[in-house]
Parts: structure tokens; C-alpha cells; sequence
């Protein structure tokens, strides 16, 4: 199936051309969602300007300091396992860049998103 993708403020979104909606359209959209929830941001923010999406932000991010563009009000420097925390989180963010690659071939499945929150979780609880 052909996919058309259109930009909204810089945030890439897809459409089937025949009007479908696909599970990897999906998948890209709840990789977004995700990037929402642990950063309080939305695509549409006013810092999401020019080239800048919340996807290249997260992106840029995550191979430097993730913690610093998540929501200050999920996670505390002083909290106990502060740093096993931060590493769940760092993998969350992981699941949603995997999620919202840009050709939907390259993305990850539900299953594996479903997989790999689960194994977050479990190792989130054991702390």
C-alpha cells in the first residue's frame, strides 16, 4: 500500500491514498504519543519550529542528555534510584523513536512495542 505523508508543523503525519488507515500508521502515531506523555510536550509547541519536530528534538536528545527533555514532574534528581529510573525512561523514549521511523518497513510492530514495555515495566516495579 502507498502511504502519503503530509506535514503539520513540521510533524510528519500519514495517510493511506486510498483512505485506509494502517497498524503502522499507528504505530508512528503512538510513538508520538509517547514522546507527549514524558515530556508534557505536543508537536504542535511552539518550540517545534522551522526544521525542529518533537521527533528530531527527542532524537537529538536521546543520544546526549534524554533526561533533560522529560517532564520534571515524573522524575526528581533526589528519588531513590534515580539513575535505574532514568533508564527505564530512556528506554521508553527508545520504543517511541523505533516507533515513528520514518518508512513504516523500518518501525517497530505493536507486538514489539507491547514486548518491550513490558520487559520495562518488570524491570520499573523491581526497583
Amino acid at each position: 500500500m502507498e502511504m502519503q505523508i503530509k506535514e503539520n508543523r513540521g510533524q510528519k503525519i500519514e495517510y493511506g491514498t486510498s483512505g485506509i488507515v494502517t497498524p503502522m500508521g499507528d504505530v508512528y502515531s503512538y510513538g508520538i504519543l509517547l514522546m507527549e506523555t514524558f515530556t508534557r510536550k505536543k508537536p504542535t509547541d511552539d518550540l517545534f519550529v522551522g526544521e525542529l519536530t518533537m521527533k528530531k528534538w527527542v532524537s537529538e536528545s536521546f543520544s546526549q542528555a534524554v533526561l533533560s527533555i522529560v517532564d520534571a514532574n515524573l522524575m526528581a534528581r533526589e528519588e531513590e534510584d534515580f539513575s535505574e529510573k532514568g533508564s527505564c525512561v530512556s528506554m521508553i523514549m527508545e520504543v517511541a523513536l523505533n516507533c515513528t521511523e520514518d518508512s513504516p518497513d523500518q518501525r517497530i510492530n505493536m507486538r514489539g512495542v507491547i514486548g518491550r514495555l513490558t520487559k520495562i515495566r518488570h524491570r520499573f516495579k523491581g526497583l
